[in-house]
């Protein structure tokens, strides 16, 4: 298991994951900010860089702020 800190820009032009360090993250996306819409599509695009299934990442800290947690497992 690991954390990995994440801000994300909502209502981006286009969508873009930006790796600053080992586990910390940028990522832009089209999605508004609303009803956890912008944290799914977050969510989506960081387990398609990291290549791992969405059911493996889950937002621990920061709901509703720009600046998130999210935890990822690595095993079964």
């Amino acid at each position: 298991m690991m954390l990995i800190k994440v801000k994300v820009f909502p209502n981006s032009k286009k969508r873009e994951v930006i790796r600053k360090s080992k586990d910390n993250f940028k990522i832009k996306v089209k999605s508004k900010p609303e009803k956890g819409k912008a944290n799914r599509e977050a969510i989506r695009m960081l387990s398609c860089y990291l290549k791992i299934p969405e059911s493996k990442i889950r937002l621990v800290k920061g709901f509703k702020q720009p600046n998130k947690i999210f935890e990822v497992s690595e095993n079964d």
